[in-house]
């Protein structure tokens, strides 16, 4: 076996504590906060010792039975996201469960912040909605344009974890929150029960410069942790490099957390770039072993193509085509995911083994 080593090198990123006060400061230059420069103080004062001792995960407990290492001081945190995952599994595989429906608003487009109108993507939501409705299925709506509108509404990056070794990469997600840091308010923990506790999944997205949105992308680089992530942070220890090294390097068996969902896409553009995202996007669900649900339900065009921004939405209102298009992509996920829970559906590849997984 490969002994494992941990490389590092990196410019230092501690911050002086004059740095870190002016930068903690500047979030309250309201002149509201002008009267509470006492209570200001003694709060970057708290605020200061939190991060020069580096305290991640201020509230832990022992893991317990079921863990590795139960003796393990794990963040409260992490098991409540973890306890909400189960619930969720155990809603997806009840068979007695109306089957749900997650669709995901991929535009960070909203007339609640600074473009003034509604995205074209939601009004594209709102078409396929009815039609899950109409065949019999709970319907959750992920609306990521709520990263630039809602307050506190958060995405914060991946930290590639799986580059070190991939059971250093928790199912879920246990990079975040780290209130020493002040990286809170992280959507995913709420995220990660939707996919979860869906049968069909039906991304809406635009293309922005040959790309999804960045909110979009964000959750994307966020759900590696389904795709082969460890469900046991405690074999670790929490983020121990050498730990994770060892464990992949044992033989890694790749645990495809969402595998047999389906999917469906509707990628919308007005010059360029929908088919590429489109191809982008399937690639990377049926990796995590998620099954589309077909030609129609991969879609990709565009609206006004070439046309001024400024009436694409009449474009829309004009192309009763692409709506069609865009319900034929809700019939076909919906008729997959139906065939597929009545037995009538089966995965081809169901029982064949990926000689590489990664």
């Amino acid at each position: 076996m490969t002994e494992a080593d941990i490389r590092k090198g990196m410019p230092p990123v501690k911050l002086s504590r004059e740095t870190f006060e002016r930068r903690y400061r500047s979030r309250f230059v309201d002149p509201a906060f002008a009267p509470l420069q006492r209570e200001l103080d003694a709060i970057v004062g708290a605020a200061w010792d939190a991060y020069s001792d580096s305290r991640k995960a201020p509230l832990t407990r022992k893991a317990g039975a079921g863990f590795s290492d139960p003796d393990y001081d794990i963040a409260i945190d992490w098991l409540d996201a973890r306890a909400k995952i189960l619930a969720a599994q155990r809603r997806h595989d009840d068979a007695d469960e109306t089957p749900r429906i997650l669709i995901i608003n991929g535009s960070a487009r909203s007339e609640h912040t600074c473009p003034g109108e509604m995205s074209k993507t939601w009004r594209l939501v709102e078409l396929a909605e009815p039609v899950f409705a109409e065949l019999g299925f709970a319907v959750d709506i992920l609306d990521l344009s709520r990263l630039a509108s809602e307050f506190g509404r958060t995405i914060h990056p991946c930290k590639s974890c799986v580059g070190t070794a991939m059971p250093l990469c928790h199912w879920p997600c246990s990079c975040y929150p780290n209130y020493s840091l002040g990286q809170t308010d992280d959507w995913m923990n709420d995220i990660y029960p939707l996919w979860v506790a869906a049968h069909g999944i039906l991304i809406v997205t635009p293309v922005n410069w040959y790309h999804v949105p960045a909110g979009l992308k964000a959750m994307m680089d966020r759900m590696v942790c389904a795709d082969g992530g460890n469900p046991d942070p405690t074999s670790t220890h929490g983020k121990k490099a050498a730990e994770a090294k060892a464990l992949e390097l044992k033989g890694w068996s790749y645990p495809r957390h969402l595998a047999g969902r389906h999917f469906g896409l509707v990628v919308h553009g007005d010059a360029v770039g929908a088919e590429g995202v489109r191809r982008a996007l399937s690639d990377w669900l049926t990796d995590m072993q998620l099954i589309s649900a077909g030609r129609f339900a991969e879609l990709d065009g565009y609206l006004g193509y070439m046309e001024p921004y400024a009436t694409s939405h009449r474009d829309l209102d004009d192309d009763r085509a692409f709506q069609t298009e865009v319900q034929n992509v809700a019939r076909a996920l919906g008729n997959a995911v139906r065939l597929a829970r009545s037995g009538q559906l089966r995965e081809p590849g169901a029982g064949l083994s990926d000689p590489n997984p990664k």
